[in-house]
Formats: C-alpha cells, structure tokens, sequence
C-alpha cells in the first residue's frame, strides 16, 4: 500500500485510496507508514501541484480524492509524528481558510464536500483551540447565508462540534443566529436549529434558550411542537436556576402546547411541588391564575386540579382565594374534561372540602349535591369515588385524618430525562468516522506496535461518550493498545457519541524502576477497616514484594479536583484515569498500562461501590500483553448525597508473585456538583427560605489552614462550589453557590463561610439547601477539606505512668 501511495496519476491514487479506506476501516494497524503519505497527497491537491486539468472540477483538484485521503486519516487514532501532524493542520488550515460561498451549485458541493470532511478531520485530531474557533467562525458565515442547504449543513456541523471540548462558548456567539433559524420555512433546518440550542445549553443560557422555545411554541409547526416541549421541558429541568423558575416554564408550556405535553411532564412538575414545602403556596397560586382563564387546555386542570385540592388551603388569606372560590374556579371546567379528569377533580373537591375549617355549610353543600350526582354514573371509576367521598364527608373531623395530604414522592430518576436519548433521536447525525467505527464488530482491539523503550508511555485520548441513562446502562466497550516507541495507537470510540469530549490527554511518565521508593507503606494502614470512610488509605496486600513508585494518597486527593491523573503506579503496571461528569452523571476511564516486559496475568478488576453509586465497569481482560495499555469504562450514576467512596479492589500477577491492590476511586460528592451564579436578590431571598437545621446546618470549624480569602475562594471553585465576589458586604467572607446533581432531582446549595481576621485558624461554616441530607453532607465534605489542606496537628504523647504489660496498653488507649 505504501509503494502504491507513490502513483502520480490520480486516476489509478483515487482508485488505491478507496482501497487504503477499506483497509483501515477494519484494522489501521500495520498501515501506519501510509500516514505521511497520505498527508503528502493532501499537501499536493491543496496546492495545486502537477494536477492534470481533467482531473480538476470546478477548479478544485480533484475533490473526490481529497474527500478519501482525509476519511483514511480518520480511522488512525492520532499522528505522533510532529512533522506529519504539522504538515497536515498546514493542510487543513488552507482548506478552511480558502472555501466559501459561491453562487455556482456544484462548485459549492464539490467544495463543501471537501470542507466539512476537513472539519471531520480537526475534530477527530483534536485539534488546539485556535483552529477549532476557525472551524466554528467557518460554520458561523454559513449558518447566516440565505442558500438553504448550506445553512442546513453549517448547523448539523456546528451540533456536531458541540462534541468537542472548549468551542461551546465560541458557538454561543452565534446564538441570536440560530434562534433565527427557528423561524425558517425549512422545516429541516428549524429540526437542526433545536437540536443545536439544545445541545448548547447549559446554566448560563439556559433561561435565555428556554424563554426562546416557549416565545417559539406558539408559532410553531405542529411536526416540530411536541419535540420542542419536551426540549424545552428537559432543558428547564436539568439547568433550573430555581424552582420557582421551572414551575412557571413548565406551566406556561402546558398554557401554551397542551396538546403536545406528554403526562410525565405534568407528573414532574406535581412531584417537585409535592416535595419541596416553598413551592406549594406559589403553585397553588400559579394554577389558580391559569384556571382562571376562560379557555384552558385539560392538561392544564389536571395539574391546577391536582396543586389546588392539596395546597389551596395555604391561599387562605389571598384575596380571591377563598375554598368556595377554588370550588367554583375548577368545577367551571368540569362539564368539558375527560372521565379520568373528572376522576381527579372529584378528588379534589374532597380535598378542598376537608381543609375548609370550621366547615362552610354552603360549601359543604356544593360539593355534596356533586357526589351525590355522580353516585350512579355508568363509569365505575366515578361512581366509586363519588360514593366513597359522600360517605368520608359526612364523618366530620375525622375526615381529615383520612384524606391528609399526600405525602412526598420516593426519590426517583426524572422519566423525563430517561426521553431524553429519545429527543435526540432526530438530532444531527453523528461523524462519518464515528458511524463507520460503529460498523466494528469486535468489542476488543490490540494494536501491536514497535519494541518498546524506556520513553514516556502516553494513555491515548477517552472517546466521546453518552451521558444517558439507556448507554450508561448498556454494553461497554473495552480497547487494548499497546505502546510503543513509535506510533502511542489511540483506541476509536467503540459506542455512539453524545457527550462532551475531554480535554488534552494526559501523559503520564514511567520512571526508571530504579526510582521505586519502599518508605510509602510503612505509614499506611495495613486493614480495610474504614474504606468506606474519607480517610481510608489504598492497601498493598503483599507488601514489601510490590509498592507503590509515589504516594498513593497524594495521588487520590490530586484527582479529588482533578479530572486526569494517576491513581495507581508501581514498577510493574500504572493506573491512569479519566473522567468526565455531567450531572449525576459519570464516566471514568481507567487505563492499565502494562510496563513490563512480560504479560500481566490473572488481571482482576472489582468495583465495591457504596450504596449511594451506582456503577459499571467494563470486562477487564485476564491478560494485558506486554507493553500494552487496556482502557476500561466505568459508568457511574449517583442516587443521593454521600461522603461515602467506592473501591476498586484490583489484582494480576507477574510471573508467579501475586498483587492485589485496593484503592479509593476519587467519585467524591463534588463531582456531582455544578457552581451556578448567584444574585444578590435571588440569594437573599434562597437564603431566608431556608431557616434553620435541618436544612440549613452551622458549624465553628476549628484548625484549618491560614488561608487567604483569594486562596480560599480558589479552594472551593476546585470543588465546583461557585464563589460570588462581593456579594457579602464582609470582605473577610465568603458566599458560594452550587447544584448538587442525584438522580432524582437537582438540589440548590447556598454556601457561607465567615472567618475571624484575627484568627483565620477558625472559621463559621454555614451550608443550606432544601434537602437535609445533602446540606448535612455538603457541610461536612467542605469541612474535610478545610481541615485536609491544614497542617498536621502533633500526635499526643503521654506521660510515663510507671505501669508495664496489659495496664500499660490499656492507659496509653486512655
């Protein structure tokens, strides 16, 4: 293949570039000295060099072949080589910079085609920042261009570079643009538009996007509504500044697509109110305004049936809000809804009925002469209730203890979020390259290289994941690559994309075994007692045969904010480790790399997870081949607030020796957390609705690092807790915010710290939010990690006593 690389007529090159394509498609190994080549064909075609005239379209050389070359560069997992992957982004970079819009149709396509397989190409080289802005400023010009195919394409694009890491800010300069995409005729690219606010959204634009979606709902095409509620549904759910905020969007998407809402939209928002005690007052309202409109959608009653019959007693003393007011409010809408609503609203008549203390005669009236005229009705789900809640209304105080309020849901994952695979089902399809890997049958790759040297070994880059719950529960891929002093093969992604795209790679160093260090384990516990708590230590079971090259726990803490690093290293294997997090969301890869010159056997690998993770991880090979590196996904899913941690309790052999291994894995409670920003207004107001334990938890934290106030604001943006400057008058504390992420639901996190300039060896801690548990563990993670970043306090050595033996031991434990 290489020689055949050397053919100057393009006639023949076309013909072995579609065969290099099918070559590489199944397996890239042995084809690696094709790379330079190829990039040399490329250099050739841009410049316009020895390019016979029949073989140029348009006055573009070639295209076709173009199109092939960089789609064969695209199955090799990256170039090493500096001057080949110079040369090449030279390349790339004349592609970009010359194609543009003309009016010629097929001058367009032929070099369009060329242009967006080079954006293909930057994107799967992971090219640095600044052609990456290129790329989007490309995509930008196309996207405001009146030829509707090139909008179209500039949009499906501009969705898939939302793959890669660092440009989304770039892509939000064009967010006015895209909006007004959503107004276009086509409704293909109205499609691509939604998709691409979708995918852009995020905290800082969420209500600005969201607000669009609902101005947009009510001019919308009816083929495009029921998907932009559910988006706009979805994107209110996961990036809420507040609750309050997500009542009213949800609300006004059932005011204004009520045909389009699906019930488990209105099912959430009943859950959130049920469960948070600050929003029962402000939906009860909110419904009773939207009752009474004279025309409503069923939707809209079953909620403000549903918030009103269990909430509307907290309106007492609002004017117009008096219980015969809410009978009258919903029983208007009750001749035109369905049997089932009907169903509810009976429900809510007794509910009404039993708050309104000491009874209303008239009231009670009413809602009687209901029952009593559904008694014999020939549906038997109506005829049931409206027997059985005459009969309750008619026992007095006792009724209320029967139909007390309903109490709160279980935690639970949002069904809505589960859709959300479903909604991005339309979405912009995925990268030719990420299509064709997908093709791959085997579950397993081993790239053999060069004879390995004493150079550094390179953990090759994470693929793009999916955070949904559907792949995060499915199979995982697994991939093996060896590592040599050549070509570090990077493993393709084995599964389809939807997730963020990790930053630059790590690369971790192997030092010389000379370098192996023994003082390590003499300071390390040597039981697994208390590896569930933070302070537990990884343990070597056969130690002094294996340890550790460095220290474990300063390895681990690095990674508690951190997302790329070591976690494990001694002379025969090194664990390296990648994460990505989104929400309650996780996925970790693990890299074992082998380091020596024999295979690693009985190769073990077993997550003990805590009860509040629920993880994952991929097969792990019994094998690693010498020199060889195998990657291993762990899906991770957090379901509530804990300090707890998970172990990874790992094992192989060298030969004959045995080692295993346990270390803490770092999915600690701030990779769960996300800073939002903070008003004063909106805090201040968050703030006093959380009074007291236990929500909002106090404690005087004695012993910690003299920190400054910068260094300590920079200590918890480590953590993901948002610090708002100057939004305490008190220049000597701290305000902080966050969102805590379970599968259940999304918490707000209010955050104080109050030092004593006099004595920063101490400080006020105050944590709030409106769910015990997670201010209960919050307050206590931050503690711990004031306390870590402080200097050891010397160990208590008592006095001597005199005594020996048994009473000796037992006085010194006193």
């Amino acid at each position: 293949m290489s020689q055949l690389l050397d053919e100057r007529e393009l006639g023949v090159l076309t013909a072995v570039m579609s065969l290099l394509v099918a070559l590489v498609a199944n397996n890239p190994d042995g084809y690696w000295n094709c790379v330079p080549k190829c990039v040399r064909i490329l250099e050739r075609l841009t410049r316009s060099q020895d390019i016979p005239q029949e073989y140029t379209y348009y006055g573009i050389p070639s295209p076709w072949l173009q199109v092939k070359t960089m789609r064969a560069l695209q199955y090799f997992p990256t170039i090493e080589d500096p001057n080949t992957r110079r040369a090449l982004f030279e390349v790339l970079h004349r592609i970009l910079m010359g194609t543009d819009v003309v009016k010629n149709v097929n001058k367009n396509n032929a070099a369009h085609a060329v242009l967006f397989e080079a954006l293909s190409l930057v994107m799967h080289l992971d090219a640095e920042k600044e052609m990456m802005s290129q790329c989007v400023a490309i995509l930008g010009k196309f996207i405001a261009v009146r030829e509707p195919n090139i909008r179209y394409l500039g949009l499906e694009n501009m969705t898939r570079m939302l793959l890669v890491t660092d440009v989304q800010e770039s892509i939000k300069r064009y967010q006015a643009q895209i909006i007004t995409s959503l107004k276009d005729p086509d409704i293909s690219i109205r499609r691509r538009a939604l998709d691409l606010l979708y995918g852009m959204c995020d905290v800082t634009n969420a209500k600005d996007i969201v607000e669009e979606l609902l101005q947009y709902l009510t001019t919308a095409d009816f083929g495009i509504r029921e998907e932009l509620a559910l988006k706009a549904a979805i994107l209110a759910e996961k990036f809420a500044p507040d609750l309050l905020w997500y009542v009213d969007v949800i609300l006004q998407l059932i005011d204004k697509a009520g045909d389009f809402i699906s019930d488990d939209i209105w099912y959430r928002v009943v859950q959130f109110v049920t469960n948070n005690d600050d929003l029962q007052a402000y939906g009860a309202l909110k419904a009773r305004d939207y009752l009474s409109k004279p025309a409503v959608h069923e939707t809209m009653v079953k909620v403000g049936g549903y918030l009103l019959g269990e909430y509307s007693h907290l309106l007492a003393r609002t004017p117009g809000c008096s219980s015969k007011e809410i009978f009258a409010i919903i029983h208007e809408k009750f001749p035109t809804v369905s049997i089932s609503t009907k169903a509810l609203l009976l429900s809510s008549y007794i509910k009404i009925l039993m708050h309104s203390q000491p009874p209303d005669p008239e009231l009670q009236e009413q809602i009687w002469r209901v029952f009593q005229r559904f008694e014999g009705n020939i549906d038997a789900e109506i005829q049931q209730r409206a027997v059985e809640y005459f009969a309750l209304s008619r026992k007095g105080p006792a009724m209320i203890d029967i139909m007390a309020e309903m109490p709160k849901f279980p935690e639970r994952q949002s069904a809505l979020l589960k859709k959300t695979e479903d909604a991005e089902a339309d979405a912009a399809e995925l990268s030719a390259t990420r299509l064709r890997v997908q093709q791959q049958t085997s579950n397993a790759m081993v790239v053999v290289s060069q004879p390995f040297s004493d150079g550094p070994i390179h953990v090759g880059p994470l693929t793009r994941s999916s955070s949904s719950p559907q792949e995060m529960n499915g199979d995982l891929a697994l991939t093996v690559t060896t590592m040599g002093q050549g070509q570090q093969s990077t493993p393709q992604p084995l599964a389809p994309a939807t997730g963020d795209l990790l930053g630059d790679l790590l690369a971790i160093e192997a030092p010389p075994p000379a370098s192996v260090s023994s003082s390590l384990l003499s300071s390390e516990p040597s039981s697994l007692e208390g590896l569930g708590d933070s302070s537990a230590l990884a343990l070597l079971d056969n130690a002094p045969s294996v340890q550790p090259i460095g220290s474990i726990k300063d390895w681990f803490s690095a990674l508690c904010v951190k997302d790329s690093g070591v976690l494990y290293e001694d002379p025969y294997i090194q664990i390296g480790l990648k994460a990505e997090w989104r929400a309650h969301q996780g996925r970790v890869t693990l890299f074992l790399g082998n380091k020596h010159v024999g295979a690693l056997t009985s190769v073990r690998a077993i997550i003990l997870p805590p009860a509040h993770l629920r993880m994952q991880l991929s097969t792990v090979p019994d094998t690693i081949p010498p020199r060889a590196q195998v990657q291993c996904p762990l899906e991770i899913i957090n379901l509530q607030a804990s300090r707890d941690l998970a172990v990874l309790d790992f094992s192989y052999s060298h030969g004959s020796a045995p080692v295993n291994i346990n270390l803490r894995l770092p999915v600690v409670l701030n990779k769960f957390l996300q800073g939002t920003p903070l008003a004063p207004a909106d805090f201040v107001s968050q703030w006093r609705a959380l009074t007291g334990p236990p929500l909002k938890l106090q404690e005087v934290v004695r012993g910690v690092k003299p920190l400054p106030i910068l260094e300590m604001s920079a200590l918890f943006n480590s953590m993901h807790i948002l610090v708002a400057p100057g939004l305490d008058p008190n220049v000597n504390n701290i305000v902080a915010g966050a969102i805590f992420a379970s599968e259940a639901r999304k918490t707000l996190c209010l955050i104080r710290v109050e030092t004593d300039p006099s004595d920063r060896t101490q400080l006020r801690l105050t944590v709030a939010s409106p769910d015990a548990v997670v201010s209960l563990e919050l307050k206590e993670y931050i503690k711990e990690q004031l306390l870590d970043v402080s200097t050891p306090t010397p160990q208590f050595v008592p006095a001597s006593t005199g005594l020996t033996g048994p009473a000796a031991a037992l006085a010194g434990l006193l």
